[in-house]
Formats: structure tokens, sequence, C-alpha cells
């Protein structure tokens, strides 16, 4: 697989992907239950991350259906045998070369994976490979418009959202494009030859107080992971400031404390049939 953001085998990145999936459970599920999947079916998950959604997808298609996860990274992998029953069958490989049949799968299921990709066009080529005639895919994107987090200064995080952006395109050489073109999943799927295309949003709302698995998230994944010390360079040294005392839990301004709180991210899976 051709990493657009430095996915390699040994990168690990579970427990970020397993806070998500724990978070956005409720949503997720919404999403699997529009599939409308059958009893029976064959199901693939395509950059299955830690697994959690794999149990959603074998609910969905009972014992006499077919549920495999496949991902790059051999510690998501390890993460997702743990996280299911034993007979699931997960395997580490590459979306573009993946070690099973053509026609095998009634679905495919890709969840924030085809943004990681420098190619996503020749995996869902690879997809119509392995889908059996009249089969499907569902493409999932998270935050195809941009996520709110601090209601009250929409000023500021315009700013954050700015200041990530410029750190990945530094990071890993990218254009702008390329850190934005996954917006055009439609366009992706049709002119890889699926028919059928639709697109459905399920807003991810979050108001104070929070849970404990909402805080875990938006702290560690986000607060500290994402937003961190390397955002110093790409902000205002008042902007920095201002976003690391909302960050700290032992700060008074701490954003997930605030009666205010509004949390507000898109969920959005794009599907189409051949």
């Amino acid at each position: 697989m051709s990493a657009l953001l430095g996915d390699t085998p040994q990168r690990d990145y579970a427990r970020k992907l397993s806070l998500f999936n724990r978070f956005a459970a409720a949503e997720l599920q919404t999403a699997v239950a529009r599939l409308a999947l059958a009893p029976g079916m064959r199901l693939l998950d395509a950059g299955c991350g830690s697994g959690e959604t794999l149990k959603l997808l074998a609910a969905a298609v009972g014992p006499d259906g077919l549920v495999a996860g496949i991902d790059l990274a051999a510690a998501h992998t390890t993460a997702a045998r743990a996280a299911n029953a034993p007979a699931t069958l997960i395997v580490q490989g590459n979306l573009v070369r993946p070690p099973f049949a053509a026609g095998r799968f009634d679905l495919i299921w890709c969840a924030n994976t085809l943004n990681h990709l420098q190619d996503p066009g020749a995996t869902l080529a690879q997809f119509r490979v392995l889908l059996k005639a009249g089969g499907r895919v569902a493409l999932a994107q998270s935050s195809m418009l941009p996520d709110m987090y601090f209601a009250w200064d929409e000023r500021l995080e315009r700013a954050v959202t700015a200041a990530v952006r410029r750190y990945y395109r530094e990071r890993y050489g990218l254009n702008e494009e390329a850190t934005t073109g996954i917006r055009a999943l439609v366009g992706l799927v049709r002119t890889a030859g699926f028919a059928t295309v639709r697109a459905d949003t399920i807003a991810i709302e979050r108001v104070a107080p929070l849970g404990n698995v909402d805080v875990d998230y938006l702290f560690e994944a986000i607060f500290s992971g994402t937003w961190g010390e390397r955002l110093a360079p790409y902000l205002s040294s008042a902007d920095y400031t201002h976003l690391r005392k909302l960050c700290d839990p032992d700060a008074p301004e701490f954003a997930l404390r605030r009666p205010d709180f509004h949390f507000l991210q898109t969920l959005t899976v794009v599907t189409g049939s051949l």
C-alpha cells in the first residue's frame, strides 16, 4: 500500500483508532444499520484498524455470514484480533494486493482509510475485483466538514485547523489538495465505475457534561495527540498559549469542563454498487 501519511506495517496508532471507535460507537452503529445488510452476506472491513466495527458487521450478517478484516499495520491487526471472536478472519496485508479471491464479497466497508493512501483510485479498482456482481462499496470518512470544538471561538478554531493542515503538509511533503482531496469521495467512487452512488452524513454531536468515553477521545487523541507542542510553530504565540490552556485539565479554562462545550463532527458514508 502506498502511504500518503506515512503508514507502514510497523506503524501503531491502534490506541487512537480504538478511542475513536468507542467515542463514535452509536454513530458507527447507525451507519452500518443504514447499509441494510442481510444475514449470510460476506463482508470485508478494508483498513479494519483496531477492529471494533468488525463486531457491528458480524452482528448484521449473523452466524451464516462471513466478515473479514485487513489492515497494513501489525499492531492494528493484533488489536483487532484481541477485540473480536477467535473465529473472525483478520489478516495483515496490503489493500492493493489483498489475499482474497476475486468476487468474494457482497460489500466492502472502508472507514477513514482512503485518506491515508497515495492512490485511492487504485485501491477502489482492487475493491471492484473483490466484489461479486451487484456488490457494494461503503466508504466512511469523518470530518469532511471542519469539526467544531470551540463553539465560542470560531477564529481560534480556524487557526488551529489551518495549523494542523500545515503540520501534515510539511511533515509528509504534501500539497493542499492532498490533504483535502478526500472531500471528493462521490467523484472518486463514480470514476472507479460504481453506480447508484449515494452519500449519507451523520452528525457526531456532544455537549457538556461529557461522558468518560467522550473525554478520553477528545483529550487523549485530539487535545494531546493531535494538537500538542507540534502546533507551536504554526500558531501565533498568543493563540498557542490560549490553545494550551483550553487543552490543559489543570487550567481553569479547560474546554472539556466548560458548561457551554459543544462538539460537532461529521461522519459521511458514500456507497456505490457494481
